[in-house]
């Protein structure tokens, strides 16, 4: 077989593996094998050094010729494919946009985080300024600056988790009070709110992890009424016009004390306990109990969502059943 003879068969070999090609892969491997550095026609090109002097030139132009042609031919057969494969990956990942759009769950709030923020947002508005205090609280602040005497039977009947001999879960977030009179002097309008930790036996309405709003107020000429009005402002916002009602209790830091409730349904609903600044504390603080008064509150946030929503089971707080919480 004569050179010429083996460029028309490489040639048509070529052409047929053109013809079936059915992908832009396919193709490419075909280019590789005819037309790449080790390709079929690029081998005939050898053939010209054994060729005699007069025939060399016409060989050597009918192989290029050839290659020009095939090269042509696989560049319109890859547009073509190309095309096709879009064409066909563009319909796979079309979109209906006329469909609806996919509604993705969004979590709300924790109905415990609400109503704190209910509660900050009242007393904000009525000029009192909110701070964090620690979890973790000093024996000192949590009993001695609210003056508890070491046999105080408090320490009995709140049994607290301590972490070591000097610090414990604070009991209640009253024991800020003493930190904010270290810090300023009157007046004195500052609030806090956040968790409290007792050792308590868990049931449908006692916890061992429970929420507080404190609230502490220092100025001259403050009194009773002061508080009562001030407690009144708040339970008319979060709860309507409800009748309010103080009770003669007894907390070491206040003197008078009083226990706080709203009218709620058929019964009271018993918020915690206030009174005004035992002047003790006061003049422990460095503050003139002859010259300043002040009203402090402790209230439970726990109970308020409970009587909103009728929820009869303080555990289904902490308990993160979402169909509880998909229902705030």
């Amino acid at each position: 077989m004569t050179p010429l003879e083996q460029l028309s068969q490489v040639v048509a070999e070529a052409k047929d593996a053109l013809a079936s090609a059915a992908t832009v892969a396919e193709l490419d491997t075909v280019e590789t094998h005819y037309l790449g550095r080790k390709g079929q026609l690029t081998g005939l090109l050898r053939l010209v050094g054994s060729l005699p002097p007069e025939e060399k030139p016409q060989f050597g132009a009918a192989v290029n010729t050839r290659k020009d042609d095939l090269t042509a031919l696989l560049t319109e057969k890859k547009a073509e494919l190309a095309v096709g494969e879009r064409s066909a990956r563009l319909a796979a990942d079309a979109v209906d946009v006329t469909l609806p759009g996919r509604v993705y769950p969004l979590g709300t709030q924790h109905p415990i985080t609400r109503q704190m923020q209910a509660v900050k947002d009242v007393l904000i508005g009525m000029g009192y300024q909110f701070n964090e205090w620690p979890d973790i609280e000093d024996y000192h602040y949590n009993f001695e600056t609210l003056n508890y005497p070491p046999d105080h039977p408090a320490f009995d009947e709140q049994m607290s988790f301590y972490v070591d001999k000097t610090h414990l879960l604070r009991t209640q977030t009253t024991a800020f009070q003493a930190h904010v009179m270290e810090r300023q002097k009157p007046p004195i309008r500052a609030a806090t709110i956040g968790k409290c930790y007792r050792y308590e036996a868990v049931d449908a309405t006692h916890s061992h992890t429970f929420h507080q709003v404190d609230l502490l107020a220092v100025d001259e000429g403050l009194t009773l009424a002061d508080l009562k009005g001030t407690f009144a402002h708040l339970v008319r916002l979060l709860f309507g016009d409800v009748e309010i009602r103080f009770r003669p209790d007894f907390f070491p830091f206040v003197e008078p004390g009083v226990e706080v409730a709203v009218k709620w349904g058929d019964g009271w609903l018993e918020l915690g306990g206030a009174g005004m600044v035992h002047p003790n504390i006061l003049n422990a603080m460095g503050i003139d109990s002859e010259r300043y008064t002040g009203f402090a509150w402790g209230l439970g946030i726990d109970r308020m969502p409970m009587a909103k929503y009728g929820i009869d089971d303080i555990r289904l707080f902490t308990e993160n059943d979402l169909r509880f919480l998909r229902q705030f």
